[in-house]
């Protein structure tokens, strides 16, 4: 080891006689080490709780604290457990030795010392001890590397059944709607006379291929929105109008409120939370469409606010639950586990989904650093929240 290497080093004499401290001493600093020294053993402990050395020189026979003690006590902190210790003892008993090798000790000088063997010994132990960590580096990257790994591949997994699924469904759902308007429109054709007046059968095709094509244009914004979650690398939070977005969103839902004659009650006001509008415009839309198709006849919905407490993991950041209540029929907690899950429909023999709504809620809120979730009970209707951070 040269000069330039050792000034990286620090090392630690711990002896209860000056003379042999000053050999070492000196030696050691000519040699282009850090030198720190310790009296006894008491005050070897109370140094290394200040700066840890690389390496420590340490007396047998001390007053008060023996090395084997001090040793000991060094080997119990994590601050110093790994530090190479040499012992520098007069005895050569093996004994001794032994005990001072159980005790995690590395090595033995004996005195009167030989300067050479010293400078080898000590040498020889740094360099140890910079292998030794560079390879618990290794391991450790190559353990991040491996976890990475694995967290690529579960979400490649992940990504690869939600798109089987999503490919499924997609096909499913705009084949219904398409072949209802293909059908009803040829129907139409059929009756279709410049003099005959459209009969009430053919004004219910009509409304049928409207509502058909409603659908498809629904699945379609879902879809752009899904992908524009996946796409979008960051997103600006900024604080929300939350009354504006509310009021955009029945305005989109006008249509369905009258049709399920729903009575909606709204807050006064609204707490500021910070978001991105177009996001939590869908949230609410997805919520408020569930709410309406399946909740009570007629629904009764909800829609409100609270400020949670502060999370003990990060009392700085304050968060708030939006929500809405519904009065349906309430949801089993084996029913409330898929809720979230993608592409899945819990409501077969009611109003038609897309398997698309609630899975797009999640992955928007998580994008906004949020959570959301259903509190429900069977025969007591369900409330669906989802959380923003605080304005």
């Amino acid at each position: 080891m040269n000069v330039e290497d050792a000034n990286k080093h620090t090392i630690l004499i711990v002896d209860d006689v000056p003379a042999n401290v000053r050999v070492l001493y000196e030696f050691l600093l000519k040699q282009g080490f850090k030198v720190r020294v310790a009296k006894d053993g008491r005050s070897a402990l109370k140094t290394t709780e200040h700066a840890c050395p690389d390496l420590i020189l340490l007396d047998v026979m001390m007053p008060g604290m023996d090395g084997f003690e001090v040793c000991q006590a060094l080997k119990s902190q994590e601050s110093t457990r790994e530090v190479p210790i040499i012992f520098m003892t007069a005895l050569a008993d093996t004994i001794d030795k032994i005990r001072g090798f159980s005790l995690g000790a590395v090595d033995y000088i004996t005195k009167p010392f030989q300067q050479e063997e010293v400078l080898a010994r000590v040498n020889a132990h740094l360099s140890l001890r910079k292998l030794q960590r560079e390879l618990i580096d290794e391991i450790q990257q190559r353990k991040e590397a491996e976890m990475t790994l694995q967290q690529h591949a579960v979400e490649l997994e992940k990504r690869n059944l939600e798109l089987d699924a999503f490919a499924r469904t997609v096909a499913h759902d705009l084949k219904n709607p398409v072949n209802g308007i293909i059908g009803f429109t040829e129907l139409l054709l059929e009756e279709c006379s410049p003099v005959v007046p459209p009969s009430p059968e053919s004004i219910e095709y009509l409304h049928w291929v409207v509502k058909a094509a409603q659908k498809m244009v629904t699945i379609i914004d879902s879809l752009l929105l899904l992908a524009g979650v996946s796409k979008q690398a960051k997103v600006e939070l900024h604080p929300l109008e939350m009354a504006q977005i509310v009021s955009q969103v029945q305005l989109r839902l006008v249509q369905l409120l009258r049709e399920y004659h729903c009575d909606l009650r709204l807050p006064t006001n609204w707490p500021v939370a910070k978001g991105y509008a177009p996001w939590v415009e869908e949230i609410w839309a997805n919520y408020i469409s569930n709410a309406l198709k399946y909740g009570g006849k007629p629904p009764r919905i909800e829609l409100g606010a609270d400020l949670l407490p502060p999370l003990s993991s990060s009392p700085q950041i304050e968060m708030i639950r939006f929500w809405v209540r519904d009065n349906g029929p309430g949801l089993s907690k084996d029913a409330q586990t898929q809720l979230f899950t993608p592409f899945t429909r819990l409501h077969k023999d009611r109003a038609e989904g897309h398997g698309l709504g609630l899975s797009i809620v999640q992955q928007v809120v998580e994008r906004l650093g949020g959570q959301v979730g259903v509190e429900s009970q069977e025969g007591r209707g369900s409330l669906f929240y989802f959380t923003l951070p605080a304005g």
